[in-house]
């Protein structure tokens, strides 16, 4: 009885202890690890909008096709613009056979010398010096019109992905109105949103474990920039003396502030689907880093911390569980 009673005080101390462990790895986990599972997967959603305006004539795209740079999107009212670039070549050649006529009489008048007066020959001279002006504000009009009739056919300007609503046939566009946007393929990167009380741990160049809500493979990044400034909700400018108008009502509950943190993305694996707008637990990489600061290393690891690990399969099992 006294063996079994001993075996008793050891199995609810080792029990006790191992409890005990697990609770401050929670504890340290969720109140000063530097993670956060406010997190998404960002890119630059770049807006096409056509430098001129017309009827849509041919579609070359669908909703959410990958598209290259370069590749022809949509083409505006080609015909009505080629119409355009012909007469202006048109008039081009008028302007230029009204020079070359003003300027034949003007050397005619020349070689006359003392038999023509000399204000006929300053009218002379004057008038191919305009009829000059006016071919080269003809040459104007062509180079525009060929311009014009070149951006007819509206391009990607970077490879990316169509968004869900193309443009359909027969619709008007107008010029220096988006029509659609292209999701940037090469701008995809996760942008962490941590709280002040963590921002001590965390430092540009710092290796990050991504944890992409229904993904089971892990993403891997760096920190590559964190935030300069974020809005004070509690303070606004008066705009009748631009004098600072402050809150005077003073919450005593004050919640931490969420700072972003900018993550580029290292590794990704081959059949992950990104897609800008994706749930992301982002969790920092580094020295071991508790409530007192840091344990010992002064520089960023490559390997992950226990601190981190743990982390890891924390969010897998609360993955698991949804």
């Amino acid at each position: 009885m006294k063996q079994i009673s001993v075996f008793s005080v050891v199995l609810t101390l080792v029990s006790t202890l191992v409890a005990a462990v697990v609770l401050w790895k929670v504890i340290d986990y969720y109140m000063f690890s530097p993670w956060t599972r406010d997190g998404r997967v960002r890119a630059d959603i770049v807006q096409v909008a056509p430098d001129i305006s017309g009827w849509i004539t041919d579609i070359r795209i669908i909703d959410n096709q990958p598209v290259k740079r370069g590749q022809v999107l949509f083409v505006i009212d080609e015909a009505r613009y080629q119409l355009a670039y012909r007469e202006a070549v048109a008039t081009l050649a008028q302007r230029r056979a009204t020079y070359d006529e003003a300027r034949r009489e003007d050397v005619r008048n020349g070689q006359l010398g003392n038999l023509v007066a000399l204000e006929v020959a300053q009218q002379s001279h004057a008038r191919v010096e305009e009829a000059r002006a006016q071919m080269d504000l003809a040459k104007v009009a062509v180079d525009t019109a060929q311009l014009n009739l070149h951006r007819t056919a509206i391009v990607s300007p970077v490879d990316g992905y169509v968004n869900d609503r193309a443009p359909r046939l027969n619709e008007y566009a107008t010029a220096g109105r988006a029509v659609l946007s292209i999701v940037d393929a090469h701008s995809f990167r996760v942008d962490g949103y941590f709280e002040e009380t963590k921002m001590r741990h965390i430092r540009v160049g710092q290796q990050v474990d991504i944890v992409v809500m229904g993904e089971p493979k892990l993403l891997r990044g760096h920190v590559v920039s964190i935030v300069a400034g974020i809005e004070d909700r509690d303070r606004t400018i008066s705009p009748q003396n631009l004098l600072p108008n402050v809150d005077p009502a003073f919450s005593w509950v004050r919640l931490a502030q969420r700072i972003p943190v900018r993550v580029a993305l290292d590794e990704v694996p081959p059949d992950f689907q990104m897609i800008s707008g994706r749930t992301a637990t982002v969790l920092i990489r580094g020295p071991e880093l508790g409530p007192f600061g840091n344990l010992g290393a002064s520089a960023p690891q490559a390997a992950s911390t226990p601190q981190t690990r743990f982390g890891l399969w924390l969010e897998r099992l609360i993955g698991a569980l949804r």
